[in-house]
Parts: structure tokens; sequence; C-alpha cells
């Protein structure tokens, strides 16, 4: 049976070029403003990748669709995902960021400020995720959020499981790891550990499971009631 492509009459080599001219447009099809270009900047200076345009978005939507009031972010980088993350919250909402490296954090306290986010809204806290998780409220929050280590995204789902309250989401970054996770050839550590993070998101009875493409990979799932 033909495929769609092969039905439209479309080459393999056009199909290509239109898939990226689709996916270039939908990573700008929202403009970044210059406090988050500006943090992206940082970032780029401290080595901390942030999330992609695409990703940052729909942070910023899961966050505003569950009207977020208390947000855990594993991984502060620069502050570009937590501005996303905060402009989509409840205007009184906190976002809780975890960070091993505390120039990270500093760093990202400049980007809060330029964005105009007061200090209220933000509790940084500098240490390794996995001995700061289990320090949290059990079932105390609206939305977690993962981009650290990659070797620990199964870890982070388990603590996140713990913290969020019936109806709230998880998400993590870099869900295809710069096109990795697809390709079967690939089994670094960081891929194989992504791939099996995939795996039990998708096939745990508890969460609805949501894969996209947007920035470089967003999983998603929403906790059942």
């Amino acid at each position: 049976m033909a495929n769609a492509v092969e039905e439209a009459g479309i080459s393999a080599g056009e199909d290509a070029v239109a898939v990226r001219r689709a996916r270039d447009y939908t990573e700008s099809w929202q403009p970044e403003d210059e406090s988050i270009q500006e943090a992206r900047r940082r970032g780029a200076e401290l080595g901390a990748v942030p999330i992609l345009p695409g990703g940052g978005v729909v942070l910023r939507f899961l966050a505003a669709s569950i009207n977020a009031r208390a947000v855990v972010e594993i991984g502060t980088g620069a502050g570009v995902s937590g501005i996303y993350l905060i402009r989509g919250m409840a205007p009184d909402g906190v976002l809780t960021s975890i960070d091993v490296e505390a120039e990270h954090q500093r760093v990202a306290r400049e980007s809060y400020a330029a964005a105009d986010i007061a200090p209220a809204r933000t509790r940084l806290i500098t240490g390794r995720a996995l001995d700061v998780l289990p320090r949290l409220t059990d079932g105390g929050y609206d939305l977690v959020f993962g981009d650290a280590a990659k070797g620990e995204y199964g870890d982070y789902l388990r603590e996140a499981l713990r913290l969020l309250r019936p109806g709230g989401i998880v998400a993590f970054d870099n869900a295809l790891w710069h096109g990795r996770v697809p390709d079967n050839s690939a089994r670094d550590p960081e891929t194989v550990a992504v791939r099996e993070l995939l795996r039990s998101v998708r096939e745990d009875d508890r969460l609805v499971p949501l894969l996209l493409p947007s920035g470089d990979g967003l999983l998603a799932a929403v906790v059942r009631p």
C-alpha cells in the first residue's frame, strides 16, 4: 500500500525539505522576547543548553492549561525554561527549581529579574536533584519538568509521580535526544536512558502520555485521577 507521500506524488527529498521547513516555521512561530534571548546568551556562556523555543512554548501552555501554582523544575540552567513556566503559571504561582550548579542559579536570577519576575515567584535550591526531590512534599505540585542528567530521567519520573497531585503533569525535554532516540543504532547511555523513559511513560497505566517533536522533543503525561 502506498504511503501518503507517494500518493501525493511527492519525492522523499521534497518531503524531507517540507518537514524541515515546517519545523523551522513552528519553532519561530512565537518569537522570543529580549529577556529570553538574553537568557539564552547567558546559557551559551555557561555551557547550559536551554530548551528550544518550540519546547518552551509547550511548557508555558501546559502550565497555563492547569493554572499551575506549584511547579518543580529539575535543571535551572540560565532560566530560559523557568521563564516560560512562570509565564504560564497562575499569578501567585511559585517555581521550585533545582540545579547542582550554584553559578547556573546565580545567572538564572539575573534572567528572571530581566524578565520582570518577582523574586517571590521562584525558590532556587542548589544540590543534586536526587538528593533534593525526596525532601519535597508528596502530592504538593501541579507540574514537574525534567531537563538535567539524562541517565537519571527514570529516577526523576519516579519522584515526579510521588510529588504530583492527581491531574498533574510531568514533562521532560530532549525526548528525541538530538535525533538519536529514533535511530536504533544509537546505543550510548543517554539515548538508552531516554528510550527507557519513553517506554516507561507509555506503558504506565497511571499516565496519559504525549510525545511532541517540538524543540528537541518534549514528553508529557497527565497523572490520572
